[in-house]
């Protein structure tokens, strides 16, 4: 990908694995991407009239699923940089009028005139310098109402050195350098010194990923 602010990041993709984002990842956790990310969106408890900002949406695979557990008064607030993800996005969505994309930056500040009911971020800030990654934490907190839900969907926190040799040999070809002091780091703490309290974690792929869930104080 041209002109990537952070060279070393993993997570601004070229446009051709963007477009093909979704088959990629099915295919390097042996089918198992897709279960997973079933049972996440499932977790997330989602109400019918929930207002979701969806940062990092990728190609609206996530939008989709958490659709499902949407009324007609519910919506999806997808942001990306990338615009061929925006692209898969609106081609998923574009006619659904609960659904809009916006292209953007997620880890420097914005602005948006709506409050959310939930962020999601998946798999994204994990791919960040910590400094980005504080910027898209209070983003997220800057654009949710009080008392609504941030939902981080990503690795959770665990020692690598005490993973089988065969699951840290592939952590270690896929991630970028960022990946590895994310998951040494007590992402509780750091979310509570925003503002975050009561949370909540489901664990999935033998402990190694979690949706962490924290609660913007009313």
């Amino acid at each position: 990908m041209k002109n990537k602010i952070h060279k070393d990041s993993k997570v601004e993709l070229s446009p051709v694995i963007a477009k093909h984002y979704d088959t990629i990842m099915n295919s390097i956790t042996f089918g198992k991407y897709n279960r997973f990310i079933y049972q996440a969106v499932q977790d997330m408890d989602i109400q019918t009239d929930d207002q979701i900002l969806d940062l990092g949406c990728g190609t609206g695979k996530n939008a989709m699923l958490m659709s499902g557990y949407l009324g007609e008064k519910g919506g999806i607030t997808g942001m990306d940089v990338s615009p061929v993800m925006g692209k898969l996005f609106m081609e998923k969505h574009g006619k659904d009028s609960r659904f809009e994309f916006k292209q953007e930056r997620i880890d420097i500040p914005f602005k948006l005139e709506k409050k959310y009911d939930t962020v999601l971020i998946s798999f994204v800030i994990h791919g960040l310098p910590h400094e980005h990654r504080k910027n898209l934490i209070q983003n997220a907190y800057n654009h949710l109402k009080p008392g609504g839900k941030l939902m981080i969907l990503d690795y959770a926190e665990f020692d690598m050195a005490e993973m089988p040799s065969h699951h840290r040999f592939i952590f270690k070809s896929v991630e970028c350098r960022y990946a590895f002091d994310f998951i040494e780091k007590d992402w509780k703490s750091i979310l509570s010194e925003y503002g975050f309290s009561d949370f909540q974690e489901k664990k999935y792929m033998k402990n190694y990923t979690r949706l962490l869930s924290a609660t913007k104080k009313a």
